[in-house]
């Protein structure tokens, strides 16, 4: 292939050599889609019906698990596909796409997951200024932001990278389209655009991590001071889950990308990818669920209403 205009689809990752196996990680997908569905749905449905949940903290929660089944959504149903009818196409358009939406949703959580560390540093460490600061329309404006960069920054290396001529063939190390994957089917090692790109997308994530580094120190000192056991263990209650999303987040990410090479292999690529674009999204309901009595007992009267309705 000599330049990506002769390119009408890429070949993905097959999840497995057998058939057996391969219907195996169907399942094993379709159980960890529901879950992520069920999760998130449960808590969409719970901060939207709630009206006492109706407050920053749940709003940018409610907003987080739309982001978390955007990303679940973009590239687990085209390997549940793969897998089911034993292929590994797809097409050109659809591998932009997907890259897009991906980028997309990835981004604009890890924005939503800063300007949540923002609301629990606002929540504990300046309570006097916390309706002023994080009203109704300030609320508004942060999700949208977050939303907006996200698309910016998932739309100029998604143009970027689908500008470059390709031209090592059109087989993807990955069970879904990612950019890196696909610059190496690259006739350049490097594109100064991307390289460009790619530093900037560094400086912001490094510029948010740093953000949140920074503000939970503030709130951990803040927390410590609070004189009675029961005020501590409810200002934890309320930033353990948050932080515990950030690290499963942050972690899965770093190490899937930046993972030294003489330990990369191909299951262990795999697995990784699975690890940081799969996992998070059905896991982040489970660890907001876990601590915060408030969100349980609003699923909780949310199912009950279901059950007794039927």
């Amino acid at each position: 292939m000599s330049n990506s205009s002769s390119i009408s689809h890429f070949l993905l990752l097959a999840l497995a050599d057998t058939r057996q196996l391969q219907l195996l990680h169907f399942c094993l997908f379709l159980g960890i889609s529901l879950a992520a569905l069920l999760g998130n749905g449960l808590i969409i449905s719970a901060v939207a019906c709630g009206h006492h949940l109706h407050t920053p903290m749940f709003f940018f929660l409610l907003n987080l698990a739309l982001s978390d089944l955007g990303s679940i959504c973009t590239t687990v149903p085209k390997a549940m596909h793969n897998s089911l009818w034993d292929t590994s196409t797809i097409s050109y358009s659809g591998c932009a796409a997907q890259v897009l939406f991906f980028m997309f949703f990835i981004s604009a959580e890890y924005f939503l997951l800063t300007i949540m560390c923002y609301d629990r540093y606002v929540s504990i460490c300046k309570p006097l200024h916390y309706g002023t600061l994080l009203g109704s329309r300030a609320c508004a404006h942060m999700a949208a932001a977050a939303r907006a960069s996200g698309f910016l920054h998932a739309l100029l290396h998604t143009a970027n990278t689908f500008s470059l001529p390709l031209c090592h063939g059109n087989a993807l190390g990955q069970f879904f389209c990612e950019i890196p994957q696909i610059l190496k089917l690259s006739c350049s090692n490097s594109s100064l655009r991307e390289v460009g790109l790619l530093v900037f997308s560094i400086c912001l994530a490094l510029g948010c991590f740093v953000f949140i580094v920074f503000s939970y120190v503030q709130i951990f000192g803040a927390v410590l001071k609070i004189p009675s056991k029961q005020g501590q263990q409810k200002a934890f209650s309320t930033c353990l889950p948050h932080l515990a999303v950030v690290s499963l987040f942050v972690s899965t990410g770093i190490f899937a990308h930046l993972k030294p090479s003489s330990i990369s292999s191909p299951s262990l690529d795999l697995s990784l990818s699975v690890l940081y674009s799969v996992v998070p999204p059905a896991l982040n309901p489970i660890i907001y669920s876990l601590r915060n009595q408030e969100l349980k007992a609003a699923v909780r009267r949310l199912m009950t209403g279901c059950f007794q309705k039927h």
